[in-house]
């Protein structure tokens, strides 16, 4: 078998609502339960499993694959949000979309404020 990434922990202030965010705006299925945690489920088989919590923790980065089409369809959602966003992650060119790699990128904060990314090529694939 072929290591893979299965799982992340995510944590959160409200998980759910931490958990229905992301799913809303990357126009995923429902987050689902499973113990302590509220999961959303990738295309790719990966969970992210969001855990509450009342202490206080490290802000992280989430990136995401996605086709031109789910870019535009993502992209859309964060502007009739109307969230704030960001062409790279030290958040310096704020209302802009990057292009690297000859594909599109664009970074916002979670409720959390964890960095959410997403890129339809992966860095470092092309011109």
């Amino acid at each position: 078998m072929a290591i893979q990434l299965n799982h992340t922990i995510v944590h959160a202030k409200d998980a759910k609502a931490s958990a229905q965010f992301l799913t809303d705006m990357l126009g995923l299925g429902e987050p689902a339960r499973f113990g302590p945690f509220w999961t959303v489920q990738l295309d790719n088989g990966v969970t992210l499993d969001y855990l509450q919590t009342d202490e206080s923790f490290i802000i992280e980065h989430y990136a995401f694959l996605v086709s031109e089409n789910e870019f535009d369809a993502i992209f859309g959602r964060i502007q009739r949000h109307k969230l704030e966003y960001w062409a790279d992650p030290m958040h310096s060119r704020p209302s802009e979309i990057n292009h690297h790699d000859g594909g599109r990128g664009v970074y916002w904060n979670d409720p959390n404020g964890h960095y959410l990314e997403i890129i339809t090529r992966p860095y470092g694939s092309g011109s």
